[in-house]
């Protein structure tokens, strides 16, 4: 058997014995029918037909400073079959607006010209007013207000004056907020560093509620559905996108309305369930541009973990060619004495002293307590990974190999070709 993994822009090839006991979970967008409508067609008709809300144009007549939100460098958004429209609508409601595109980095690093035209097309660049979040810069900031768990929520200053507040964004799975998209460009995209660092808690991510697929009674996503209600973020244009990232699906409307129904309809496709835990999991990152660093890997690898039994071997499959991603995610578990060492370090760290990548390192180091961890990863970065904790391979069934010497006899073995892409329950 042949299965073939994303992996970085190339992929790579697993290739597994037809005697041994292997499963595939997939997202079943992958085996639905391919839609009838382009892209752009599919995005316009939900525009057309916004949820719980008038049309675009509508809510843009007589607003001066419009502001979109748009995502960043990190997210596979389809920003060139969005924007364009978007700013077309807001135009036909008021010729005159001052519009801004405000990119939400969240709590990533600034985005690059280069990966804003890729992102959006030259001319988009060119032409229109674009401004990137620095979630550490707190002169850009604005307080709104205190969110249900207590934290201050301070949003960029762009965002909190505007006139009309939107954004654009995708529909995935998320290995702590449930699901990306929605409320999610407020809170963290357009937020401070304070107000993320309060979000992301040590008792919210140890919440067993903050899980993949997990929005009722989930105390992260209470938050962020309070900040995007706090700045009054209007209205949204999200996607549902497929393994190649094309549109397969689009919402438009209402941030809390129009959210919910894109995730009721991913939720569809993305569930999966194992025919049994699996003895060894194997999970990527969906590829480029998602598994660009062990930071955000640890996405892929809750799918694996979710999917294997306790003490089963978990082989991830990422590229991460910038390295570990986050310098204090990378310190802590090269530093510390054990992951159940770390973990009992972070669980007495009140709210307002998270720590930056503190919730990345918990969630690794929850994983790392019950799983032994082999990456498949750049050649240039093994030493790093190594340092952190984790075995590593040169491929993928190099990994295996390792994985079968220590699994017992006829292991059940779980692939998961895109671990970011769907909800293992």
């Amino acid at each position: 058997m042949i299965i073939h993994l994303p992996y970085s822009t190339t992929g790579m090839e697993l290739k597994i014995s037809d005697d041994l006991d292997v499963e595939i979970l997939e997202s079943a967008i992958t085996g639905m029918p391919k839609p009838e409508l382009s892209e752009d067609e599919l995005v316009l008709q939900a525009m057309q037909m916004p949820i719980g809300s008038r049309r675009l144009a509508e809510l843009a007549a007589g607003k001066e400073k419009v502001v979109i939100i748009c995502s960043d460098h990190t997210r596979p958004v389809p920003s060139k079959h969005i924007i364009p429209f978007m700013l077309k609508e807001i135009r036909e409601g008021n010729p005159d607006a001052d519009i801004t595109l405000l990119i939400a980095t969240g709590f990533h690093r600034a985005t690059t010209r280069e990966e804003l035209v890729g992102k959006f097309g030259e001319e988009i660049v060119d032409h229109e007013k674009i401004l990137v979040h620095d979630s550490r810069d707190m002169e850009a900031m604005v307080n709104i207000g205190i969110l249900p768990s207590g934290a201050p929520l301070l949003i960029n200053r762009i965002a909190a004056e505007a006139d009309l507040l939107v954004s654009e964004g995708f529909i995935e799975t998320h290995f702590f907020a449930g699901f990306s998209g929605g409320r999610k460009s407020v809170l963290p995209g357009v937020s401070s560093q304070v107000t993320v660092l309060g979000n992301h808690c040590a008792e919210f991510i140890d919440s067993p509620y903050s899980r993949t697929g997990i929005l009722e009674n989930n105390p992260i996503h209470r938050d962020m559905i309070a900040a995007a209600e706090m700045a009054n973020l209007k209205y949204i244009v999200n996607v549902v996108i497929d393994a190649e990232k094309r549109v397969v699906h689009a919402v438009a409307g209402d941030a809390i309305k129009a959210h919910e129904a894109g995730c009721d309809f991913l939720r569809r496709y993305c569930q999966v369930t194992p025919k049994a835990k699996a003895d060894i999991a194997i999970s990527t990152n969906g590829g480029y541009p998602l598994d660009q660093n062990m930071y955000q890997s640890v996405k892929g690898m809750t799918a694996a973990e979710a999917a294997a039994k306790d003490g089963g071997i978990i082989i991830m499959v990422s590229n991460c060619g910038d390295g570990h991603g986050g310098e204090g995610f990378y310190q802590a578990l090269k530093e510390c004495e054990s992951p159940e060492k770390l973990m009992e370090e972070i669980l007495t760290v009140p709210q307002n002293q998270t720590k930056p990548d503190q919730w990345e390192y918990q969630i690794q180091a929850r994983i790392l307590m019950r799983h032994r961890v082999i990456y498949v990863m750049c050649e240039e970065k093994r030493a790093m990974a190594r340092e952190m904790g984790f075995e590593t391979a040169s491929d993928v069934n190099e990994a295996l190999a390792m994985a079968l010497q220590d699994a017992g006899e006829r292991p059940h073995i779980t692939v998961i070709p895109d671990g970011v892409s769907v909800m293992v329950r």
